[in-house]
């Protein structure tokens, strides 16, 4: 994956978007190997040039190692880290994921259609992509379940969300 100026076509991950947010990323990242994970690739901070020297950049950061009730894998990081986690059994897999008390969103990458769906089905999130990621069409509603975001953005229930409503009465 490709760092660097968000502008270019050729990137795949941009800045992270404050200085405070850059160091919770990178403290996550320490948190998992103090959890006993083992960084395979990534795991530090990267100095880009020209426009975006100062920009707070991340390179994209894959674990293992970690059980799934740990800190790293039970809240909310929002930046290029991700762990990978075995499983034997779709029962155990959809524990993993709904053990967390978030649930914005979740990827399913299988070629079984029918496995998709039915795990898409009981799977705790507000958005569940099938063999792909950030893929959405805007008119639909996006927000999280459980501690993740608040409503729903896109779609009507926007319209209910962000309108006040008033009834004034005149006889």
């Amino acid at each position: 994956m490709v760092v660097g100026e968000p502008l270019e076509t050729t990137t795949d991950i941009g800045a992270i978007d404050s200085e405070a947010h850059f160091q919770k990323v990178l403290g996550y990242i320490q948190l998992a190997k103090e959890e006993g994970g083992t960084v395979l690739t990534g795991g530090e901070a990267l100095s880009l040039s020209g426009r975006c020297a100062t920009g707070y950049f991340i390179a994209p950061t894959v674990t293992e190692g970690l059980p799934f009730d740990c800190r790293t894998n039970q809240e909310e990081i929002f930046g290029p880290v991700v762990t990978l986690m075995p499983f034997d059994t779709e029962e155990e897999v959809l524990h993993y994921a709904n053990s967390t008390r978030y649930g914005l969103a979740t990827s399913l990458w299988t070629q079984d259609i029918s496995r998709a769906h039915r795990m898409a089905a009981q799977i705790e999130a507000g958005i569940v992509w099938i063999n792909c990621w950030m893929l959405r069409d805007l008119r639909t509603p996006f927000g999280g379940m459980k501690d993740s975001g608040v409503g729903r953005e896109g779609g009507f229930e926007a319209l209910d969300f962000f309108t006040e409503k008033k009834n004034v009465c005149i006889q």
